[in-house]
């Protein structure tokens, strides 16, 4: 609470006396959020009210950050608040007798809103009043007509002079000038106003003066003193010795707002003892300067007073009418009616939204406030009451901070991904009846915050790519979803660090931050990895970033890629391996089995094994499925001793890739007719090789020089070289087969059954010579044209073939299951030669 101190006169320390003794009331009343003021009537704009920064105990940057502003619910405003140098000043001429029109007392209120946290403070600024109006009288002429008879002591009512100001600045008294006939007396009424009366003192003689003219003097108590003033002229009449009489002094009465126009609120009597004109009475309202003329009116001959306009309990609730009889004497009476309005239910409550907020995160606490709201009832009593609420099932309440203030806040946790926009309808009702209510609707929005983490369509994901596939293909795509909002649901898809058989996953795939859409990075081998797995991770663009993971699983499917693979019998340059059939052989003799395997998988690895060229197809056979070779027809004497057979090896795969084996059968009942055979298959190759030797050499002297065939040859012979290199060192299953023991379970064979062989064969069998190893009898052959070869070498395949874990034994091992009840085979008895 502050002062404004003024130099001047004596009224103007005694205004100043006056300011400082209210100033000592409010500070006994101010509490901690309320600050009083008390400052003159019309200072000029920017003038000082108070420094609110050091009354209020604050700061100037918390007024600056919470933008400080001033509530006011009138709709024009006196004061304004300097944020930067925290002090209240004057916006506009106030002048206290347009602000406070019917009281004493005048002070504006208003409340200072801050935000971030909300708060509001009350201030209170009264207006004490200068002397800035003198006492004048509604009209400039008042006339009587006097009658020469009346008594001293007659009493005249005068108009009543009116002065805005309040206090010592108010009308203090009159002064009548001249005094010959004529005195003043004042009435002191219970609102504090003064009737004024005119007393006869000295009896008329309208013979010596028939007109007199008196002047009114108004004075009020300011300093400087000032003054109104009103003529008075009087008519002296002849004889009229009787004054009207009200019948009472106070009349009472009561009126309802707002009603209609017309209305009777009461009627006032008033009689004349005199006789004839003099008696004829006329009622009339003495109000001056004030709203009653416009509100009432009163019938001048039977002393009805009605409506003439709407009465508003709100603006007033009590009336006080000055009535005056008067006859045609010029004799007067006058009585005062006492109207009292009643109050209905006519007006809505008010919402004043005083400070809300659009926008509420969704991670907001407990009770944050978001919206300051006042509400004002202009009527009183019940009709005035009011009981604020909102709707229901929302996380939100309202409390009422103090009277006519609430605040919504929250009341439970906010989760935008359930609910993004709350419209709160706020809506008030009064205790009236019927009641009225009122209601306005709040839009909040729930901005997002980061809390909920990306989560993948499925638990985990399985995708199929075909091998041998282009570098960059696309394999699959995975997807997340995230129920938050902009920037922290947007995903982005990270292919986690992880290795396959030792090498970085990313070597095999990748996967598009963007789209989730996962790529090879390589062309995959079926035979060298049939499935592998990763973990992708989906990760939101928040602050923290959250994120979860997901297993992907990549199967490769088989291709048709690879051609079948003879594993037996083993075709080299070299040695010629030969299959001996007696000629007692019955039909369905097995002479021998190709074995070959496809390291392709499902129907790519089916294999059939069929007959494209024989020396005698109607002797020989060969199984569809599991490549027997067996005799058709009964061996005869005519049948050739040598007998060449060429099977393909074809697998199911689209399209079909196949392999070509040579086997060569001899016809013989004993070794010597074998042995004979021998040298023939070995002139017949050496032949054939001479005679393919010289047609070469013949067109190449034809066609080139001999230096370019020498040449040719030479790179031929080096290609033969390196391809039986090649074929030693493969890693594929094309390892010399080791066949077992056979016995002949069919009975049909010509050798006892403990003629029993073994033969070894290398793989470079071009180079190698065959040598007998371990046997298990003295009836097994095995011999090279050369007469020259390495033991070694045969039993080093041999040691290859009877290691257990080799992968080559196993895959023979389950094809010998597979074929190990056809025919007996596995049990036969075989005799076979390397040549």
């Amino acid at each position: 609470m502050c002062d404004k101190e003024f130099t001047g006169t004596s009224s103007d320390k005694t205004m100043n006396r006056q300011v400082l003794f209210f100033i000592f009331l409010f500070w006994i009343q101010t509490a901690v959020t309320q600050v009083s003021y008390s400052i003159p009537e019309e200072m000029p704009k920017g003038s000082l009210v108070g420094n609110i920064v050091q009354d209020l105990g604050l700061e100037i940057k918390r007024l600056i950050a919470g933008k400080a502003r001033i509530y006011s619910r009138s709709s024009e405003e006196y004061v304004e608040l300097n944020r930067e140098r925290g002090v209240l000043l004057v916006k506009k001429r106030i002048d206290r007798e347009a602000l406070c029109t019917e009281t004493a007392l005048c002070a504006l209120h208003f409340q200072i809103i801050l935000e971030n946290p909300m708060e509001f403070y009350s201030v209170t600024v009264q207006i004490t009043d200068i002397n800035d109006n003198s006492p004048a009288f509604e009209k400039n002429e008042m006339k009587f007509r006097i009658s020469e008879s009346a008594a001293t002591g007659a009493k005249f009512v005068l108009e009543r002079a009116v002065d805005l100001d309040v206090g010592i600045n108010d009308l203090q008294g009159y002064v009548l000038k001249p005094t010959d006939h004529f005195g003043l007396k004042v009435h002191s009424n219970t609102n504090g106003n003064k009737n004024v009366e005119m007393v006869l003192q000295k009896p008329l003689d309208r013979e010596k003066q028939d007109q007199i003219s008196l002047v009114l003097t108004a004075v009020d108590g300011g300093e400087p003193q000032m003054s109104g003033t009103m003529l008075i002229v009087i008519t002296v009449l002849d004889a009229n010795d009787n004054a009207p009489v009200f019948t009472q002094q106070t009349y009472k009465a009561t009126v309802i707002e707002n009603s209609p126009k017309g209305t009777v609120v009461a009627t006032v009597t008033a009689s004349d003892a005199d006789q004839g004109s003099n008696s004829k009475l006329t009622y009339s309202i003495t109000n001056t300067l004030d709203n009653i003329r416009r509100l009432f009116q009163v019938n001048n001959e039977n002393g009805q007073i009605s409506l003439t306009d709407d009465i508003d309990f709100e603006k007033s609730r009590h009336f006080q009418i000055n009535l005056l009889a008067s006859d045609e004497g010029g004799l007067t009476d006058s009585c005062k009616l006492i109207v009292d309005v009643q109050d209905i239910n006519d007006n809505k409550p008010g919402i004043n939204i005083m400070s809300k907020s659009n926008v509420i995160s969704e991670d907001a606490k407990l009770s944050t406030v978001v919206t300051m709201i006042n509400i004002e009832d202009l009527d009183s009593g019940e009709n005035g009451n009011v009981e604020c609420f909102i709707n229901e099932n929302i996380p939100f309440i309202l409390k009422s901070s103090t009277n006519h203030f609430y605040s919504l806040v929250t009341d439970s946790d906010l989760d935008r991904e359930k609910a993004s926009e709350y419209n709160i309808t706020v809506t008030c009702s009064d205790e009236g009846v019927p009641s009225l209510s009122s209601s306005v609707t709040l839009t909040l929005q729930i901005s997002d915050v980061n809390d909920n983490s990306p989560v993948f369509e499925r638990s985990s994901y399985e995708a199929y790519i075909v091998e041998n596939n282009t570098p960059g293909l696309s394999i699959f795509t995975v997807k997340a979803t995230d129920a938050d909002w902009n920037q922290n649901a947007r995903v982005a898809y990270i292919l986690e660090d992880s290795s396959v058989n030792g090498v970085p996953v990313s070597s095999y795939v990748s996967v598009s931050a963007d789209s989730g859409v996962i790529h090879a990075v390589r062309s995959f081998d079926y035979e060298q990895i049939k499935d592998f797995q990763f973990r992708i991770k989906a990760q939101d663009g928040g602050s923290p970033p959250l994120s979860s993971n997901v297993t992907v699983k990549i199967l490769i499917q088989d291709q048709n890629d690879n051609p079948p693979q003879v594993l037996y019998p083993v075709q080299t340059g070299g040695s010629v391996v030969a299959e001996m059939v007696p000629r007692s052989a019955d039909v369905g003799y097995l002479v021998t089995k190709v074995v070959a395997v496809d390291v392709d998988s499902g129907q790519n690895a089916w294999l059939s094994y069929k007959l494209q060229k024989a020396t005698d197809r109607a002797l020989f056979e060969v199984g569809l499925q599991n490549g027997e070779i067996r005799t058709i027809r009964q061996v005869t004497d005519k049948d050739a001793v040598k007998q060449r057979l060429n099977v393909i090896v074809e697998d199911n795969g689209q399209p079909s890739r196949s392999a070509t084996v040579i086997v060569n059968v001899l016809v013989a009942d004993s070794f010597p007719d074998v042995l004979s055979e021998f040298t023939d298959f070995t002139h017949d190759k050496e032949y054939n090789d001479n005679l393919t030797f010289y047609l070469v050499l013949a067109l190449a002297v034809v066609s080139f020089l001999f230096i370019t065939c020498l040449v040719v040859i030479i790179s031929v012979k080096i290609y033969r070289w390196r391809q039986s290199r090649i074929l030693y060192h493969s890693s594929l299953p094309v390892i010399p087969y080791y066949p077992p023991r056979y016995s002949d379970t069919l009975g049909t064979g010509t050798l006892p059954h403990v003629y029993n062989y073994e033969v070894c064969r290398t793989t470079d069998s071009r180079k190698s010579d065959c040598k007998f190893g371990t046997v298990g009898s003295q009836n097994v052959l095995i011999m090279d044209p050369s007469s020259t070869g390495t033991m070694q070498r045969i039993q080093s395949e041999k040691n290859i073939l009877d290691e257990p874990d080799s992968p080559l034994e196993m895959e023979l091992g389950r094809q010998r299951s597979a074929n190990a009840g056809e025919d007996g085979y596995l049990n036969r008895e075989r005799k076979y030669f390397y040549i």
